[in-house]
């Protein structure tokens, strides 16, 4: 028999079977009653849940949805191992780091005008009073911090994306599905209030800063996690602690043109991201209690790199090198700068004791030698960097930004 003659009798059998299969479905009554989702799919006149199983492979039930979804194929399984393990300091971060939601938390509202009472006009000239006196640039800063801070969607599904980490059906009880919800409530509250102090003060074109924040969400940003649990938290604690610094730098230097609103409103942010800063790098912390050699290994490949801002593929659809100029106005007023960068590895360093860390491989105890010795390297190529850079703009013309309506600084 040649081997076609054999490859279409075998399809032939199998299709049968499959027609002999259905009629016999058919022909039973449902043993057990099938999920909402299993009869969205089937009749369940002609098939059992269990029967459906059977032939397919997997259950759609609610409550087996997850225990189908923690068997997927992992890229980094044993990554995975150690976040799983350490799940219960997640669950203490959720408690100790995050604060209660509702009544007691802060609200954006609790810092601007309620419009709803009496004389919200008079402390709405007042605010506009006070901010008038902030320069230019210093807005610029604060609108591209704040675009940052809008693009929170992105972040929420980069952080579901880190292996172990995730919240699968959107309201998982796992310690880490419950933080991932709760950081983003709280950083919600960043955006909202920047949003609205930067609308009443009246000093911006709030369209094309809105045109800004949806380009962004559209271009989205890939910060090099690769779904690996330990770069991402590297990453998260990096950036934290930066964009901590920037707002904080922000309302010092909104503060000293008088402005106690804004620097009121930078502090609070800038302190919920300290809370943040503290958490994903206490996750850092209980990995290398664990996997030493893993979590190193994987921060010197990320510092060989360069850790990429959120906000690098901002646009206003009309500038398209929109935030080169916002980073360079930034550095300029020393808001966040490659030494504020240098000091993060430094801090990072230090607060993960990698000068003190034993027992490594020797690939990783390659890596730990060159950790401890970057901080001092970035810095001095920092300064240097710094000091060309600080030549070349004061020769260079001024940056117009559709935000401030064309206004150059």
């Amino acid at each position: 028999m040649s081997p076609s003659s054999e490859g279409n009798r075998l399809g032939a059998f199998i299709a049968s079977s499959m027609l002999v299969a259905v009629a016999s479905f058919q022909t039973q009554k449902p043993a057990s009653r099938v999920s909402s989702a299993l009869k969205a799919t089937v009749d369940p006149s002609t098939i059992t849940n269990k029967e459906y199983e059977d032939i397919c492979g997997v259950s759609f039930d609610q409550g087996n949805l997850h225990d189908r979804l923690k068997f997927t194929n992992f890229l980094y399984p044993k990554h995975v191992d150690v976040i799983e393990d350490i799940g219960p300091i997640a669950g203490r971060m959720v408690d100790e780091i995050l604060l209660e939601t509702g009544e007691k938390a802060w609200q954006p509202q609790d810092y601007l005008p309620d419009l709803s009472k009496d004389g919200w006009d008079d402390e709405v000239k007042e605010l506009r009073k006070m901010a008038n006196e902030v320069p230019d640039e210093i807005m610029v800063v604060l609108v591209g911090d704040m675009v940052t801070e809008e693009a929170l969607p992105t972040y929420q599904t980069l952080l579901n994306t880190f292996e172990g980490c995730d919240d699968p059906t959107g309201d998982t009880d796992t310690p880490w599905a419950r933080w991932s919800r709760g950081w983003t409530s709280e950083e919600n509250r960043h955006g909202d209030l920047l949003n609205k102090y930067l609308y009443l003060t009246g000093r911006t074109d709030m369209r094309s800063i809105e045109v800004t924040i949806q380009h962004l969400i559209t271009n989205g940003f890939n910060p090099g996690a690769e779904k690996d649990p330990y770069r991402g938290f590297v990453y998260t604690s990096f950036q934290e602690r930066a964009t901590k610094i920037s707002h904080a730098n922000v309302g010092r230097l909104a503060g000293g043109y008088g402005d106690t609103n804004l620097r009121k409103i930078s502090a609070k942010i800038a302190g919920d991201e300290g809370r943040h800063e503290k958490a994903y790098q206490i996750f850092c912390e209980e990995i290398i209690k664990r996997d030493a050699d893993g979590l190193i290994m994987t921060f010197g490949d990320m510092m060989r790199g360069q850790i990429v801002m959120p906000a690098e593929l901002m646009t206003d659809g009309v500038n398209p090198n929109l935030y080169t100029d916002f980073s360079e106005v930034a550095q300029r007023l020393e808001v966040y700068t490659a030494l504020d960068y240098a000091d993060i590895i430094r801090h990072l360093v230090e607060r993960w004791d990698l000068e003190n860390i034993e027992g490594l491989s020797s690939e990783a105890e390659k890596e730990r030698e060159y950790l401890c010795k970057l901080p001092d390297r970035y810095r001095k190529l920092a300064e240097r960097s710094m000091n060309k850079k600080k030549k070349v703009m004061e020769e260079q013309p001024e940056r117009t930004f559709s935000w401030i309506h064309g206004r150059s600084v």
